[in-house]
């Protein structure tokens, strides 16, 4: 197809180009996934040991010790009361 000039009834001139160039589109067979990562706000630093934790009393823990809350104490205990035995031989969960 080459660039062509039409002179109108109305005495306008159209001009049309026609560009060289081919312009290829083509549509992706399967969606694209986006990942959008933002970085939040910095929190505190990370604890890698219980006792750097405040409110945690293992003074009296043994092997298997589950950490549960007391109430009394306002503390988290890890002791022999409260075991991975305890809680699945005959515990309630």
């Amino acid at each position: 197809m080459a660039n062509t000039a039409e002179v109108l009834s109305t005495g306008q001139v159209l001009l049309t180009e026609v560009a060289a160039q081919v312009i290829e589109i083509t549509t992706p067979s399967a969606p694209a996934v986006v990942e959008v990562v933002t970085e939040g706000p910095i929190g505190p630093p990370y604890i890698t040991y219980l006792a750097q934790l405040d409110d945690v009393n293992t003074s009296e823990r043994v092997g298997g010790s589950v950490l549960v809350y007391d109430e009394e104490t306002s503390q988290w205990v890890g002791n022999d009361v409260n075991t991975v035995v305890t809680l699945t031989d005959g515990g309630n969960f």
